[in-house]
């Protein structure tokens, strides 16, 4: 569900259900002409789509981190942060161009990055997805 799509008046009865921020990133640089930029955004959304539409009523899509060059965090980190601090649980962070580090993101429970599963397409992609979220959501315990 995407964050325009709840009204003020439905947010108190839906907000426990929604434990679970997506952020889009797409990282654009600024150099992109236009054709380029569209297609980067078309990757992302169909990209996004193996999130949003099986965790429809889990998951809640925020405005989509548009431009940034990977060298700089601070920001991704601190709007991980702020989205954590308004009370949900999880965010994950996903991009279908650029390869986000944990270790940069540390705000971030989950990056999902298409770029870093390119040998995987259709079904294999989509369950390699689910099942990283799953992992999120349902963490194996130490025995």
């Amino acid at each position: 569900m995407k964050f325009s799509e709840v009204d003020e008046a439905s947010w108190q009865e839906l907000q426990p259900y929604f434990d679970t921020c997506l952020i889009p990133y797409t990282g654009l640089t600024g150099k992109e002409n236009p054709m380029q930029a569209t297609t980067a955004l078309e990757r992302l959304r169909d990209f996004m789509d193996l999130v949003e539409i099986p965790y429809k009523g889990r998951i809640i899509t925020y405005p989509a981190f548009q431009y940034g060059l990977q060298q700089e965090m601070s920001l991704l980190n601190e709007i991980c942060r702020n989205v954590k601090s308004t009370g949900f649980k999880h965010v994950i962070v996903i991009s279908s161009d650029n390869v986000l580090q944990s270790e940069d993101v540390t705000e971030a429970d989950l990056i999902l990055s298409q770029t870093e599963m390119k040998e995987l397409d259709g079904k294999e992609l989509a369950a390699a997805v689910q099942a990283k979220i799953q992992i999120l959501w349902n963490p194996v315990l130490p025995t």
